[in-house]
């Protein structure tokens, strides 16, 4: 009885101490719903909804991979092409697969020499979408990091970044080509620029061009940043890097034939098939394969990047020459790059090369997708708030979305395009800043 009468009695301190962690707990998780939208729009929570995210886009390629058909276009012919080499062909010339000759630099054949032993030859496609759904994610990993230091994408962006886009999923996953490869390690060599690791970084970016040459679009931003934060005579030293990591993996086939390994894995005028264009179908065929149209366009390219690199790249008050001096020998006093210096310049270098390219096919559209959240959200234009920005990369989704193109999906691209550029142009937000204006619109609220 006694034992009993003592356990009927009531404990006010316990029943207090679990009484205030139950409220507690519950005041935390309704300040949580208060703030979902606080959560969403703020980038300093890029990290744990890109996390949500992440483990969503695991879920979402198994099952892409197991629901979705495998549709052939190239991977057979990439094999063609290794195999070709693996049976001891090194002229390039003699190299080809089922669509035509081999026309990637030799990085592509070592890549893919690897995918062909893993894959047993080539035929274990299953497999081979396996290793592309990693590739995939890996690059997801390098783009959300990217964001989370540069602190300009509200968090809600990412949801469009990754599960919303069918077109993305399908060249990684279901076609198998090799440009996603290369921007996974571009990604890589920036995340190193952002780390201070400029010499490795330029090791890997050299390795991504020599999988796909669209990596060279980055290539007039990373100069750029080499000379503003090394001078001339210091970034010689970096370019070599890019040159001899070039010629180290081109040695078998430059041993060979030379002449014909640089017209093949750099052929800068290849023509391109009218049938399959996303981004000129409004035009003429006769139009689009004049050669003096492509030549317009390589002019409008070079002039709009100049004109990038004097206005909006070049921050510096003594002028654009000045970054040929060594840092310590210019008059204004150098200042560290920022992460945000950094990736707008070299994302704005391969957007304008976007803009005014020849052709865009569709696989080609993975060589900018993830760089669209940043290039539109880095604006401070009052009129381009988030919805009409999310509306932007909804119809530019659109455009690659429609199979074949046509003339109103083609112009749609190009008027976005037009958006973002002028948006870049007219109302870039200061890279040198980490706050984005949402974000301190949102500050005041919230105080």
């Amino acid at each position: 009885m006694k034992a009993a009468s003592w356990k009927s009695r009531p404990q006010p301190a316990a029943v207090s101490v679990w009484g205030r962690g139950r409220l507690r707990l519950r005041q935390r998780l309704g300040g949580l719903w208060q703030d979902k939208r606080w959560i969403l729009f703020q980038p300093r929570f890029t990290v744990p909804v890109a996390a949500c995210l992440w483990v969503a886009e695991i879920c979402v390629n198994l099952w892409v991979i197991h629901r979705v058909p495998y549709t052939e276009i190239d991977w057979r012919a990439y094999m063609d092409e290794v195999e070709g080499v693996i049976n001891g062909t090194y002229d390039y010339t003699q190299l080809k697969g089922d669509t035509g000759p081999l026309v990637y630099p030799a990085g592509f054949v070592y890549v893919f020499m690897v995918l062909y032993y893993v894959t047993d030859h080539g035929v274990n496609i299953r497999l081979a979408q396996y290793m592309f759904a990693i590739f995939y994610l890996v690059t997801l990993l390098l783009a959300f990091r990217i964001y989370n230091h540069t602190k300009k994408v509200p968090p809600f962006v990412f949801f469009f970044m990754c599960c919303a886009s069918y077109r993305i999923h399908s060249i990684f996953i279901l076609r198998l080509f090799n440009d996603p490869i290369a921007m996974m390690i571009l990604f890589l060599a920036v995340n190193l620029f952002l780390n201070n690791r400029w010499s490795l970084g330029c090791c890997f970016f050299s390795l991504a061009i020599s999988i796909k040459m669209n990596i060279l679009l980055f290539a007039p931003g990373l100069l750029f940043l080499l000379l503003s934060e090394f001078g001339l005579v210091r970034t010689i030293p970096k370019l070599g890097i890019c040159a001899a990591m070039q010629v180290a993996l081109g040695l078998p086939f430059l041993m060979e034939n030379p002449i014909g390994y640089v017209a093949r894995a750099f052929d800068l005028g290849r023509q391109f098939l009218f049938k399959w264009t996303v981004n000129w179908r409004f035009l003429p065929e006769s139009i689009f394969l004049n050669r003096y149209f492509h030549l317009s366009l390589l002019v409008a390219h070079l002039t709009v990047l100049i004109l990038f690199a004097l206005c909006k790249w070049n921050k510096s008050e003594e002028g654009i020459l000045s970054l040929l001096k060594a840092p310590e020998e210019r008059k204004i006093q150098h200042q560290t790059l920022t992460a945000n210096r950094i990736v707008f310049v070299l994302f704005t270098s391969n957007f304008i090369g976007i803009c005014f390219s020849r052709s865009l096919h569709y696989q080609f559209y993975v060589w900018y997708f993830h760089t669209l959240p940043y290039l539109l959200w880095s604006t401070r234009v009052k009129k381009l708030a988030h919805l009409l920005k999310v509306l932007i990369l909804g119809l530019i989704e659109m455009s690659w979305n429609t199979y074949p193109s046509t003339v109103y999906s083609s112009i749609s691209l190009h008027v976005c395009h037009i958006i973002i550029l002028l948006s870049l142009w007219y109302g870039h937000d200061d890279p040198e800043e980490d706050t984005p204006t949402e974000d301190k619109d949102l500050l005041k609220k919230k105080k």
